[in-house]
């Protein structure tokens, strides 16, 4: 009976395809969020903290690369390996900028403090790894 039911279970889970694009709404979907807020809000935080580094602050613009362009391309599925490996890359450098110090931490509602750079990264580099999948607008391109 248990085998029975974990075969029907399997059945109707086996759908790769809206897997991966529930994954790439996912990744991309939330990662736009935070791409939107730098449109509204600009990226001078961002250049303050290149700045404080001893970086040129036009360096700040790529995070919209990172953000807004690299989510929309994974969420349409149009060139989404290489918009995941943006995506993860612009984890590591969030990470560096401003994650570094808080990796052995927890936060105020005991989460990890990286959490979410650490989910945008993996969540892009699975995307990389399994492609866009067959609901996407270039599925022939992966």
């Amino acid at each position: 009976m248990v085998k029975t039911l974990l075969n029907k279970v399997n059945d109707v889970c086996s759908h790769e395809d809206f897997g991966k694009l529930l994954l790439r709404l996912a990744v991309g979907g939330l990662m736009l969020f935070h791409g939107v807020h730098k449109l509204i809000d600009g990226v001078g935080g961002i250049a303050g903290m290149l700045a404080a580094k001893g970086l040129p602050g036009f360096i700040a613009y790529g995070v919209l690369v990172g953000e807004v362009l690299a989510p929309v391309l994974i969420v349409i599925g149009i060139l989404t390996r290489p918009a995941a490996l943006v995506l993860a890359f612009t984890m590591v450098v969030a990470w560096l900028m401003v994650g570094v110090g808080k990796t052995g931490a927890l936060d105020v509602t005991g989460a990890w403090a990286i959490e979410s750079i650490v989910y945008f990264f993996l969540g892009g580099l699975a995307v990389a790894f399994i492609g866009a999948g067959r609901y996407s607008l270039a599925p022939a391109w992966k």
